[in-house]
């Protein structure tokens, strides 16, 4: 069994998380609680798989072989429960290159394409950087939860809306949408012949009590009109080895994206990309496990830490291992409430406006650490907020 519970040194490995904090937060004593990779170790038989790849001592151009297409359907059938041909998927680096090129490939420019905010800062960019028209469907806060706004959202369809780009599991918010929001979400895409971009790199992510649905396997239509982009690279702490993939079920579709890779001069995945997602989707599961039960013990930890806090309330995580923080009663403009957390409680999270205005008054905070490091973090808040209502 993995050890969660071991505090690794990441400092000095060229780790965006870790070695850029004066420049980020101002000091190398704060804390990174921020971007999406986890302070554990990738499971034993990819550090394995890694090794003997290594030692082979050739590294030459590498197939992404029916055996490997075999191995991402089946784990996607065990995990979700959906039944996909290996046939549908299509390789790339990452899911962010993938909506470039699917923005490319499926729009013109001019074309309006909904995004539901406060959402994950890339796709604001996805969207504008190839001349198309953001159109944003805020989600609906109700509490210190959301819910889509369906009646907006069919407005920006009937108002001529060619895709939406969805994000379930949602981040930063945490949600897993539902079969019932999804279905009404898929009735709508069908009715307005709007194409899906389903960002589902979370789905793994789940917290007990909920369950993560495809939204392309409600139903052969959304089958056809929704692409679904996933990695195991959120599972299992790969984000460096830079390898996901597209589940396309319409042929015509899938050999359209794939032009527009080759145009591009993507044409394969790198050898040790290939080597770790077979490994951890042969071998991970039990890994991924012991993660969850971790991530329930911080999930838990910070809960009760904030419980009774009357400055900052936490949105329910439902999926993800990203807390949405809501610090709106602590009367702050933006910049002082970062240079808050950075400064006095020496704590490096996500600025809430990084995932769009509606983020004002957030943050984001990443709780994939050992518990030992999570409550060095929750000590560090709660002091720091203490002080701030003392000094009130």
């Amino acid at each position: 069994m993995h050890n969660f519970e071991i505090v690794h040194d990441r400092r000095n490995t060229r780790s965006v998380k870790w070695d850029n904090l004066k420049a980020l937060y101002g000091g190398e004593d704060v804390l990174p609680m921020w971007v999406a990779d986890m302070d554990f170790q990738s499971p034993q038989a990819v550090v394995d798989a890694l090794k003997n790849r290594a030692e082979h001592g050739i590294y030459g151009y590498t197939i992404t072989d029916a055996s490997i297409s075999r191995i991402v359907s089946s784990w996607i059938e065990k995990r979700h429960g959906w039944r996909i041909k290996p046939s549908w998927l299509l390789y790339s680096p990452g899911v962010v290159t993938s909506l470039h090129m699917a923005i490319q490939t499926f729009t013109e420019p001019g074309d309006q394409v909904v995004i539901q905010t406060p959402v994950y800062a890339p796709f604001y960019n996805v969207v504008k950087v190839h001349d198309r028209k953001l159109v944003e469907n805020p989600l609906i806060a109700e509490g210190n939860t959301y819910r889509m706004d369906f009646e907006q959202l069919e407005a920006c369809f009937r108002a001529g809306a060619k895709a939406m780009i969805l994000c379930n599991p949602h981040n930063p918010v945490g949600r897993v949408w539902t079969k019932e929001e999804l279905g009404q979400l898929a009735e709508l895409c069908g009715t307005y012949d709007v194409l899906l971009l389903s960002d589902e790199i979370h789905a793994d992510l789940i917290h007990e009590g909920y369950r993560h649905i495809p939204i392309a396997s409600l139903s052969e239509d959304m089958a056809k009109r929704t692409i679904t982009f996933l990695s195991p690279s959120k599972t299992f702490n790969l984000a460096g080895l830079q390898v996901s993939y597209a589940i396309i079920e319409q042929e015509e579709k899938r050999k359209q994206l794939q032009g527009t890779f080759s145009k591009q001069g993507f044409h394969m995945l790198n050898t040790m990309a290939v080597a770790a997602m077979e490994a951890a989707y042969t071998d991970g599961e039990q890994w991924l496990d012991g993660l969850l039960d971790i991530l329930a013990v911080n999930k838990k930890l910070a809960e009760e830490a904030l419980a009774d806090n009357p400055l900052i309330q936490l949105a329910p995580l439902e999926g993800t291992y990203l807390m949405w923080l809501d610090c709106r009663n602590m009367n702050l403009e933006q910049k002082e409430l970062m240079d808050f957390f950075a400064k006095k409680a020496k704590l490096g999270f996500n600025d809430g406006v990084q995932f769009g205005e509606a983020g004002t008054g957030f943050v984001r905070m990443n709780i994939a650490c050992p518990p030992a490091t999570m409550r060095d973090a929750l000590t560090r808040l709660k002091n720091s907020l203490q002080e701030f209502e003392a000094a009130r």
